[in-house]
């Protein structure tokens, strides 16, 4: 009997000693504190220890010198997405600490785990979804920590820092991947391939009651089934389920130094280069969330971890339906149809919504004597206001059957790759007839960023041509899963296209040219033996005085039509196959 009770009593000490060791940092902090990188690590691997539905991989390298992990919850205990998929059950991506001194996500993430897992009255809320989750995006910005950088920012007492370990900011990065944490996040969000993903932020924009907004995919640059249900099914289901927790939410306040009020205030664009905006090219589901920077950092922590476990809520209900429209959202990109390469806000077209605000009023400014914004905490108000969240293509193209990419480009054919796109090559030395463009205009930001002096207002002119391809050379079709993915990265009018980053520089520099002296003669005879090219030589100089007054632009203009230019100057290098 004696023994008996001795191991009831150790059975009972172990499992009570376990419960408690599953405390997270915030929970010891009294709400005050966050993990460092090494905690949260050593967490998600003592909860693997306490619970088979958890388990814990390591994926890429990052700029830190350090892994991502991706930490699963599969009540079936298999961890093998490929059988998941084939099941039906819905998988869910979040990515916590894109930028570190961001922590809500990562604390909010490592209670939701440990919750779902070790309470057993939970587990009938998830058996058909699975929960993948990476821990810490942002590994070197963890590893800086620091109390200041978040000037603007209300707990928690320390936090990581911005920029990654290359000072990179990670939520600008996704199409050009300059970091090794992108191509790693590559493989996790392929790897993973999820119904729905969740990007964890806090917000740093205007004041208002909220603890908590949202940025959802934005429905119209989604399009199709899957825009339509985004805003009219799920959105307003999931504001109503966190209302009812407590946590009201609107979509992200997106103003800058002026007040949200009867102007209202319009959706943030979540362009490729933004998380969101990347998982939108292959057809998933994506939120960023955004906790409100003024709150005290427990209650924005609670905000997410509902807003989190809604998401589990509606994935239970409504995955089956979101995986199909997600596969008919896969189809709806095919060679022949007119797709958009940029979008422009629609200001005629808006939806009101009820806004919790505080009344903002410009005064002087005891630092600056100028107009300064100042919210009155003490002077909340309820007003219904419009929203704009329509948006309109601004640019659009016609999709080709497939791009050709020399094999020479390896930096753009390298991310491709990384991203799972089907291709093919050419098996010898071919000459295949292709539509080309030719650079007639850009402009260049004046000063670098993220690393990049990128272009946009790209002027292209069409031709068409039989070129001669090298074996080896790649074809990437477009139709595919991908085929969205490849059309606004290939396409140098896309806003987040490869050319708009500065991948392809190098053909705007001219290699080979002329001199004067030389040149002279030969300009001479072009002129004496080409009627055409005179003509237009005369022509220019009356209409363009300075042209006319200028003598090496005139000698210029000859040799630019002429056959000595060299055709790789200006020309796109990825080729449009129609037929």
């Amino acid at each position: 009997m004696k023994a008996l009770l001795f191991l009831l009593f150790t059975f009972l000490f172990l499992q009570a000693f376990g419960q408690q060791s599953l405390e997270t940092v915030f929970e010891t902090s009294s709400g005050k504190a966050t993990a460092t990188y090494d905690e949260v690590i050593a967490y998600y691997r003592h909860l693997t220890d306490q619970s088979p539905f958890i388990q814990m991989k390591e994926m890429g390298m990052t700029d830190s010198g350090l892994p991502l992990h991706l930490v699963i919850l599969d009540l079936e205990k298999e961890f093998d997405f490929e059988k998941s998929f084939e099941k039906g059950k819905a998988i869910i991506l979040v990515n916590n600490g894109i930028h570190p001194g961001e922590p809500d996500g990562i604390e909010a993430s490592m209670m939701l785990m440990r919750d779902y897992a070790m309470n057993k009255e939970k587990h009938s809320l998830i058996e058909n979804t699975i929960l993948a989750i990476v821990p810490v995006y942002n590994i070197g910005g963890a590893l800086n920590r620091n109390s200041v950088t978040r000037v603007n920012q209300n707990g928690p007492e320390e936090y990581g820092f911005r920029g990654n370990a290359r000072n990179y900011d990670l939520n600008r990065d996704f199409i050009k991947a300059d970091t090794r944490n992108t191509l790693a996040f590559y493989d996790i969000f392929h790897h993973v391939n999820p119904d729905i993903f969740i990007d964890t932020h806090v917000s740093n924009g205007a004041d208002y009651q909220y603890n908590i907004t949202h940025l959802a995919t934005q429905y119209c640059k989604m399009g199709g089934a899957m825009g339509t249900y985004i805003e009219n099914e799920f959105t307003p289901k999931l504001e109503s389920i966190i209302k009812d927790k407590g946590n009201e939410i609107v979509p992200y306040v997106n103003v800058f130094n002026t007040a949200p009020d009867k102007e209202g205030f319009s959706q943030f664009l979540d362009n490729p280069r933004y998380s969101t905006g990347y998982t939108t090219l292959f057809h998933t589901l994506g939120f960023m969330i955004e906790t409100h920077m003024l709150k005290p950092f427990d209650r924005r922590v609670q905000a997410t971890y509902d807003f989190l476990e809604t998401i589990l809520e509606l994935a239970q209900s409504d995955g089956r339906k979101i995986r199909a429209l997600k596969a008919e959202q896969g189809e709806r990109f095919q060679a022949g149809d007119t797709v958009a390469l940029s979008w422009r806000l629609s200001k005629g077209q808006y939806k009101e919504i009820a806004f919790k605000g505080y009344v903002g009023e410009m005064i002087d400014s005891k630092v600056t004597g100028k107009s300064r914004l100042l919210y009155g905490r003490n002077r909340p108000f309820t007003a219904t206001i419009p929203y704009y969240n329509y948006f309109t293509p601004n640019r659009e193209t016609v999709i080709p059957k497939a791009y050709i990419v020399p094999q020479g480009w390896h930096n753009v054919i390298d991310r491709l790759l990384a991203n799972r796109v089907v291709f093919h090559r050419v098996k010898g030395d071919t000459s295949i007839v292709v539509e080309g463009y030719s650079i007639e205009k850009y402009n260049s930001t004046a000063r670098p960023y993220e690393g990049h002096f990128s272009h946009k207002n790209v002027g292209l002119k069409v031709f068409n041509d039989t070129l001669t391809f090298r074996a080896g050379d790649y074809i990437f079709p477009t139709g595919q899963f991908a085929g969205r993915y490849l059309v606004e990265t290939l396409e140098p009018e896309a806003t987040d296209s490869f050319f708009s980053w500065n991948f392809f520089d190098t053909i705007l520099q001219q290699k080979e040219g002329f001199s004067p002296y030389v040149f002279e003669e030969v300009a001479w005879h072009l002129l004496k033996n080409d009627a055409e090219l005179k003509q237009a030589f005369e022509a220019k100089k009356k209409i363009n005085s300075e042209f006319a007054e200028n003598w090496y632009a005139q000698l210029d203009f000859i040799y630019k039509h002429s056959e000595y230019y060299e055709k790789a100057h200006l020309t796109y290098p990825v080729y449009r196959l129609i037929k």
